[in-house]
């Protein structure tokens, strides 16, 4: 390829890349379809759909190549509703929080980010320790998530 194409293509590719910048951030005050569908979602499997497919994949078993998303399909660890619940209200390593309050974002992080609910987080939690072949007990509360630290939240 000739220098002055080479040239010419970065200058477009910047130029896109900048343009889909500006168009993000023009509207970062609004909510983007995705998280707007996470906040109306009214059932685990909807929240799982909305939210967490996209890196544990449809089926549950999680996936690797860019990165690392554990499975849940079969896993002992979501033995423990606190420790999914906690995983969810706060992240872990490269899992963004879902618990922390939309206030605490801006700019670019408020449009793409997702907060749930405590009911939310419940039936998400119910949803993942019930399905793709675990059996653990669902029965998770909104008031037993709302027992944990969630972030953003004053210590006592």
């Amino acid at each position: 390829m000739k220098a002055g194409r080479r040239h010419g293509l970065r200058r477009i590719g910047a130029v896109a890349l900048a343009t889909a910048v500006l168009a993000v951030a023009a509207h970062a005050d609004q909510p983007s379809a995705a998280s707007s569908e996470a906040r109306t979602s009214r059932t685990g499997a909807q929240i799982f759909a909305h939210i967490c497919q996209g890196c544990h994949m449809p089926d549950g078993r999680g996936a690797t190549g860019a990165g690392h998303y554990p499975g849940l399909a079969g896993n002992p660890t979501l033995a423990s509703w606190q420790y999914v619940a906690t995983t969810v209200l706060n992240g872990r390593k490269a899992m963004p929080p879902f618990g922390l309050p939309g206030d605490q974002y801006s700019g670019f992080l408020k449009f793409v980010m997702v907060q749930l609910s405590d009911a939310q987080v419940a039936d998400v939690v119910n949803y993942v320790r019930s399905n793709f072949g675990n059996r653990f007990k669902a029965s998770v509360t909104a008031a037993q998530v709302a027992g944990l630290a969630h972030p953003g939240a004053a210590s006592p």
